[in-house]
């Protein structure tokens, strides 16, 4: 990663420059050509990436806290070798900005947990507090409060060393579990991954343990007499007070908790754990949880070689990306299913013949990948059949909404040579995304009404996002798809779309909470207002064109930095990136708005940016798992929008099918 030492990576500020690619506005005739070349360049690009099984997928990439976790547990459980580091502590030192700190997300600010967790795995590997690199770290560290002030999760990889003190960290007793599902603060009023992740923190908390610590890290503390200075607390009159105050009456409680009590608490919390874990040996699909959950039971008595862990940390390894230089990049999460669905719509409305072999094998694995039992979704759903997708290989637990509309629409792009098999798994697919609506009539990711204000108020929960409340993107998804079925006038849609009419933004753009940010948000939810059939001169499409139009970069794309999220100056401001430029065109076509300047602009730095070999660079980060606090850079993203946008401007939008 290159930046500056303000974290701009040479951005002069929220309006980018110009970029190399900037290309003057073409004629129609020949634009057209150019981004029909484009198109089938990009087509056979990625039919190149397929998988012989029938999946894509690319690299998902987050910040360096996924690289350095791995070394911590795997020092943690004393099987932390040479070689794993060395390729670690490579990719770590590469990702360092030259002030000394590591952002997480490309060209980002630096930020105090992640350099933390950092400098503590290059100490793992060896690389001594003196050097260069690391005495420039530590000194940003102290720079802004020292260990003291890093969130949650740095502070609990710290204490199981004894860097820091358990004592000094909220309280997360396993007794939680016990909670009935309609009382607050129950395990399912989280989001499922704050969920998979702290039932297992609940045992952590409890037992305390601590290794004996390979070094000291008094560099890391602004005064090692003090590491941890006194903090008043909130005024008991509001909620941060109150729940400051329940943190400090369950620290009493932890001394004095019943020996039986506790113990059945923790026994319920490993069952839970172990009847999640997927085939794989994951949990849920995604790391934090998985490295969690390996801790927890290694602590309750599982040794190494039991199946469980056994399976737990073979699956760890797999979200392992080697590199050619011999590094090693830790993946957050993997995302076969999610890069298939786009991958095949991607390909289909780019003009490949809808029983082309490629895309009836990619169907095919989607049918197989079809989760038919049921999972936690159900605590709120109880009764509802199943019948939905989930974002990685394995996830039967947590199907979700976003995935299963898009695979539903990916389907029905393709003529597959068993159409009953497809209608069967459609049908299953909408009926159980109809049963996840929540009451105010949107979809969240994967719960229905995870809507609970107390989970974010605990001081644990300072890591990001821990609910899952619906959102204008994957409520978008689910109407574009239910209009695609012919199912624009269904009550349940045209309440999807009255929610998302009101969720429009005075600027006329829609918040992106999966992705970054109005430019996706906006990229989503027009094309589906324009498939439930609303015209392109509705008023909230017109004011959403215009936003559009207003962001446009001088050099013809479109961007949005991550900062959006906090600053407002960075509304629909960044360096044009390939993807974000692909959603602002997808809804500018679905808008009716093909042949105006914007879109002419758009095309064009499109196939300017393109390379020889049919795909396109994409360094910054347009993914969003919490926004802010968890960026991604989905490697596929760069490819399958751009395709889609191209395809749509060169053979016209999909049809919805007729009502009926």
């Amino acid at each position: 990663m290159t930046a500056t030492t303000d974290g701009s990576a040479g951005a002069v500020g929220p309006r980018a420059a110009a970029a190399s690619t900037t290309n003057d506005t073409t004629a129609p005739e020949a634009l057209d050509a150019s981004a029909a070349r484009a198109t089938a360049r990009a087509v056979e690009h990625l039919l190149a990436r397929q998988d012989p099984a029938g999946w894509w997928k690319g690299d998902l990439e987050t910040n360096v806290t996924m690289d350095a976790e791995d070394l911590l547990l795997r020092q943690f459980l004393g099987i932390l070798d040479a070689g794993t580091t060395r390729a670690a502590a490579l990719h770590i030192r590469r990702e360092q900005r030259e002030d000394g700190a590591w952002a997480t997300f490309y060209g980002g600010p630096g930020e105090l947990s992640a350099t933390v967790e950092a400098y503590v795995a290059l100490r793992l590997a060896g690389d001594p507090p003196e050097a260069p690199h690391m005495a420039r770290a530590s000194a940003w560290v102290r720079a802004r409060g020292g260990i003291a002030g890093a969130r949650v999760f740095t502070r609990i990889w710290l204490a199981l060393f004894g860097w820091w003190r358990w004592e000094d960290l909220p309280e997360l007793p396993p007794e939680l579990l016990f909670l009935p599902k309609w009382f607050p603060l129950n395990i399912y009023d989280f989001g499922c991954w704050a969920r998979q992740t702290i039932v297992p923190l609940t045992v952590v908390s409890a037992k305390r343990p601590v290794r004996p610590a390979p070094f000291p890290l008094d560099e890391l503390h602004t005064d090692p007499a003090r590491p941890n200075p006194h903090r008043p607390l909130a005024p008991a009159t509001g909620w941060d007070g109150i729940f400051q105050r329940l943190d400090k009456a369950l620290h009493v409680y932890h001394r004095f908790a019943p020996r039986g009590v506790r113990g059945t608490a923790m026994n319920v919390a490993a069952r839970w754990i172990v009847e999640r874990q997927e085939n794989d040996g994951c949990w849920g699909g995604i790391q934090p949880p998985a490295v969690y959950s390996v801790i927890a039971l290694h602590l309750l008595g599982y040794d190494l070689e039991h199946p469980v862990m056994r399976a737990g940390l073979e699956s760890l390894d797999r979200f392992a990306v080697w590199r050619e230089d011999g590094s090693r990049m830790i993946e957050a999460c993997q995302s076969p299913v999610w890069d298939t669905c786009l991958a095949t719509i991607a390909l289909a409305d780019a003009g490949l013949s809808p029983d082309h072999p490629a895309l009836v094998k990619a169907v095919d694995w989607m049918l197989d990948e079809e989760i038919t039992r049921t999972g936690d979704w159900a605590v709120r759903r109880p009764g509802l059949p199943p019948g939905g997708w989930a974002f990685e290989f394995h996830n039967d637990n947590y199907p979700d909404i976003d995935d299963t509309a898009e695979v539903l629409l990916a389907l029905r792009r393709v003529r597959h040579p068993d159409p009953a098999r497809v209608e069967a798994a459609v049908a299953r697919g909408v009926r159980w995304t109809l049963g996840m609506q929540s009451k105010n009539g949107a979809w969240g990711a994967f719960d229905a009404d995870n809507t609970s204000v107390f989970p974010n108020k605990l001081p644990f929960c300072d890591f990001g996002e821990v609910i899952d409340p619906p959102s204008a993107d994957v409520t978008a998804h689910v109407v574009e798809m239910l209009a695609y079925e012919g199912r624009a006038q269904d009550p349940r849609a045209r309440r999807g779309i009255e929610w998302l009419l009101a969720e429009q933004e005075s600027n006329g753009a829609w918040f992106g909470r999966w992705g970054v940010n109005h430019v996706y948000g906006t990229g989503s939810v027009v094309p589906a207002l324009a498939a439930a059939g609303l015209p392109g001169s509705h008023p909230a499409i017109r004011r959403a064109v215009g936003w559009l139009g207003s962001v446009q970069n001088d050099d013809g794309g479109w961007g949005e930095d991550l900062r959006s999220y906090k600053e407002e100056e960075w509304v629909g401001r960044g360096p044009s990136t390939a993807s974000q430029t692909a959603w602002a065109l997808i809804a500018l076509l679905a808008a009716g708005d093909r042949d105006s300047e914007p879109v002419r602009r758009g095309v064009a730095w499109l196939t300017g940016a393109q390379r020889e070999d049919g795909s396109w660079d994409e360094p910054h980060f347009t993914g969003t798992g919490f926004p802010w606090d968890f960026s991604i850079n989905y490697h596929l993203y760069r490819q399958v929008f751009p395709l889609t946008a191209l395809g749509r401007y060169v053979y016209g939008e999909p049809a919805p099918r007729k009502e009926g």
